[in-house]
């Protein structure tokens, strides 16, 4: 007579081809299952101001083809001084005016979680300004 084999049978027996596939994909549905658990609950919560983060993205994204396209940061006191900038002072300008945007867009991401439309607006009119995109 032959007894139906335990599901839990692959997982003790010795292995061969056929059970470690069937391991492998059992696996794999796991896996997926729970990364469209996880993943899918946040995508249904929309904060007060998700629609223009995504908008200003999208604007981002686009201008970010551009050779001159990037974040901007005021005139520095050297400039108005009349003095030529060094490769390092551009490159740290650069940095500094990209790490002052994204700073900008996490603060508007972070008020839109939680839920405060006037620091998710406040954040986003300075990503704009940072970005040049006009408001």
């Amino acid at each position: 007579m032959n007894r139906p084999r335990p599901w839990t049978g692959p997982a003790f027996s010795m292995p061969n081809s056929k059970s470690i596939r069937r391991s492998a994909s059992f696996g794999l549905l796991i896996a997926t299952t729970a990364a469209a658990l996880l993943c899918g609950s946040g995508a249904a919560h929309s904060g007060p101001c998700t629609s223009q983060i995504e908008e200003l993205e999208r604007q981002i994204g686009h201008g970010s083809s551009s050779a001159k396209s990037g974040p901007t940061a005021p005139q520095s006191i050297e400039a108005q001084l009349h003095h030529q900038p060094t490769p390092e002072t551009v490159r740290n300008a650069e940095h500094k005016a990209n790490a002052d945007a994204a700073a900008a867009l996490q603060r508007a991401r972070q008020a839109d979680t939680d839920d405060n439309a006037a620091a998710c607006a406040k954040a986003l009119g300075e990503a704009k300004r940072r970005w040049s995109i006009p408001a």
